[in-house]
């Protein structure tokens, strides 16, 4: 049996009042006050409008004239309530990097035109669950200068929650080389056809890889922000016997050539896609390793 290494590839984004702090606590105070009712009894789009309205102090419109604050004050309440949101979510995040850095010594440092940049991305999100992911990207950066891109921190900043999931669930079903650098899905394999096999059934298996909870309306969403290629594409063409090895969220897995001119196919994630995927812990999908073993087993045997 004769081993390669990885495949060569081919193919098939002014004061106006002297106690800021009031603004904060009346804020919390009606923010604490709503929470309880808002979270349990549905509410018109009216009303989300004019609640969101009150808490960004765009309000004014909806209140007769006489009770309107003349508008540079009104304007400047909600600059300053902007910048004490941005202040509170770099705080935030700041105090769940600690948590993800160590104490040892590192040999090179931040750049801190990269952190300028991430502060002006990170301070507007105020998610929890994204506030964390952010808080990696930082501490990932911190540890290994490098790691994360401007440009990765502008598209990850375009990502909400749902589709920052969709990365997650694309990394549970990914496979990546020794390296960790090429970073991919598997979709299928098939014999390269010839007279023998031209018509044959067996030729060419495809993954179902909706089942495994990624359809494609999935991969177009990744491949729109940037995360994965919508093209598939796939190995060199192996010999009989020859294998290509890959690391499956901490699985060694050895695929076997059955026959000779077998060639897996796959989505390949993007430079941007692969570094945010060190965000994603690994998370085996039993399911989806099961189908490969089964549906690809004509042409691979599949080796852990």
């Amino acid at each position: 049996m004769r081993s390669n290494p990885i495949e060569q590839e081919k193919i098939i984004e002014h004061p106006v009042t002297n106690d800021t702090h009031n603004i904060v606590e009346n804020e919390q105070q009606s923010d604490g006050q709503k929470a309880h009712t808002t979270s349990s009894v549905n509410v018109s789009s009216q009303k989300q409008l004019l609640g969101l309205a009150k808490k960004f102090s765009l309000d004014a419109a909806f209140l007769p004239e006489n009770k309107q604050a003349p508008l540079e004050d009104r304007s400047y309440r909600r600059r300053k309530l902007e910048e004490l949101r941005q202040q509170q979510n770099m705080e935030a995040i700041m105090l769940r990097t600690a948590q993800y850095c160590s104490d040892s010594a590192i040999a090179d440092r931040a750049e801190q035109d990269w952190f300028s940049r991430f502060v002006m991305l990170a301070e507007g999100i105020s998610n929890k669950t994204m506030q964390d992911l952010w808080a990696k990207i930082l501490a990932g950066e911190i540890s290994q200068p490098g790691t994360f891109s401007l440009k990765t921190l502008q598209s990850f900043r375009t990502m909400n929650i749902t589709e920052a999931k969709l990365l997650a669930k694309a990394c549970s079903l990914a496979v990546t080389d020794a390296r960790k650098k090429n970073i991919r899905v598997i979709s299928g394999a098939y014999q390269i056809p010839k007279l023998l096999n031209f018509f044959s059934k067996q030729r060419q298996q495809r993954l179902d890889l909706s089942q495994s909870g990624l359809s494609y309306a999935d991969i177009l969403t990744l491949a729109d922000n940037h995360l994965l290629f919508e093209q598939e594409t796939e190995s060199h063409s192996l010999l009989k016997g020859e294998k290509i090895q890959f690391n499956y969220n901490g699985k060694q897995l050895s695929f076997i050539a059955k026959k000779a001119d077998c060639i897996l196919t796959f989505y390949k994630f993007t430079p941007i896609g692969t570094e945010l995927a060190h965000l994603v812990a690994d998370n085996v999908n039993e399911n989806y390793l099961t189908a490969m073993k089964t549906q690809l087993a004509e042409n691979f045997a599949i080796e852990e």
